[in-house]
C-alpha cells in the first residue's frame, strides 16, 4: 500500500463541497470515483481543508493509499483523464510516508477572498468573486482587520453549524489589498472556524463601505456574538490558497 499526496484546484461551483455528501455531488466523491474508474480500487481521498458548496481551490492537498502499483506522474495523469469534464484538476502528486495525514498534519492554511469593486456587471469572473459596486476603502479595511489577528475567541465569526470543539483560535495574519478593481483578503492559519474568513469579509465590507470605523471591529470581536457582526459573504470569492506542512 502506497500514500500519495495531490494538490488539487477546483472551481467548487457545482459542487456541495469538499466532502462528500448525499445531496449532491462533491470534490471528494468525484477523486474517488476516479480512482476507482482507472484502478478498480474504494479508497477515501482525505482532504486538507473541507471547503464549503461554492468555494474553489487552487491548492487544495489530500491524500489516498493505493495497493496498486503505479508512479506519481502515471496517477497524476490518471486521475485527470478520468475527471474530465468536472472543473477539477490535480497539479501533482507524490509518494508520501505511511503517517503523513493531509488534514492532520498541516501547520497552516492560507485564503484569499476576491472582491470585484466595480459597477459593470461580472462576465469572466462570474461565480469566482464577489461584486461589490460601492466604492471599498481598502485601508478602512486593513485597519479593521488588525483588531483580529492573533488568540482570540472568534464566536462573532463562527457559523452556527460550526463543529469545531473551541472557538478560540489564533489568526497569523489577515491582510487587505487592492489590486486593479478587486479587493484581495487573505488570511493565515492553523485552522479556521465554519465561515470565520466569510465572516470576516462580510464586516470588513461594511467597514470599507464607512457604515462603521474601523474600530467597530475590535467591539464585535469582543461581544463573542455572531448577531454583532456582518453578514457571511458569499462564497464565490473564496479560495483555497495553500496548504503548508512541517
Amino acid at each position: 500500500m502506497t500514500r500519495f499526496k495531490l494538490t488539487i484546484e477546483y472551481d467548487g461551483g457545482p459542487f456541495v463541497g469538499w466532502q462528500r455528501q448525499a445531496n449532491g455531488a462533491s470534490i471528494q466523491q468525484a477523486l474517488e470515483e476516479a480512482v476507482e474508474k482507472f484502478s478498480g480500487e474504494q479508497v477515501v481521498v482525505y482532504g486538507a481543508g473541507r471547503t464549503d458548496a461554492g468555494v474553489h481551490a487552487r491548492a487544495q492537498v489530500a491524500h489516498l493509499d493505493l495497493a496498486r502499483e503505479i508512479d506519481s506522474f502515471r496517477l497524476m495523469e490518471a486521475l485527470n483523464a478520468h475527471l474530465r469534464p468536472a472543473p477539477i484538476s490535480v497539479l501533482s502528486a507524490m509518494e508520501v510516508a505511511d503517517d503523513f495525514h493531509a488534514r492532520f498534519a498541516a501547520t497552516e492554511r492560507r485564503y484569499l477572498y476576491r472582491i470585484k469593486n466595480r459597477r459593470s456587471p461580472l462576465t469572466f469572473d462570474a461565480g469566482r468573486v464577489w461584486l461589490v459596486g460601492a466604492p471599498l476603502a481598502e485601508d478602512r479595511m486593513q485597519a479593521g482587520a488588525d483588531h483580529l489577528v492573533g488568540h482570540h475567541d472568534f464566536s462573532s465569526f463562527r457559523a452556527a453549524e460550526c463543529q469545531a470543539d473551541s472557538p478560540v483560535k489564533t489568526l497569523k495574519k489577515l491582510t487587505v489589498e487592492r489590486v486593479g478593481s478587486e479587493i484581495h483578503v487573505r488570511a493565515r492559519a492553523r485552522s479556521f472556524l465554519h465561515h470565520q474568513v466569510r465572516n470576516f469579509v462580510g464586516s470588513l465590507k461594511l467597514v470599507g463601505q464607512g457604515k462603521h470605523g474601523p474600530d467597530w471591529i475590535a467591539e464585535v470581536l469582543a461581544a463573542k456574538d455572531r448577531t454583532k457582526a456582518g453578514p457571511t459573504a458569499p462564497p464565490d470569492g473564496l479560495y483555497l490558497d495553500a496548504v503548508r506542512y512541517e
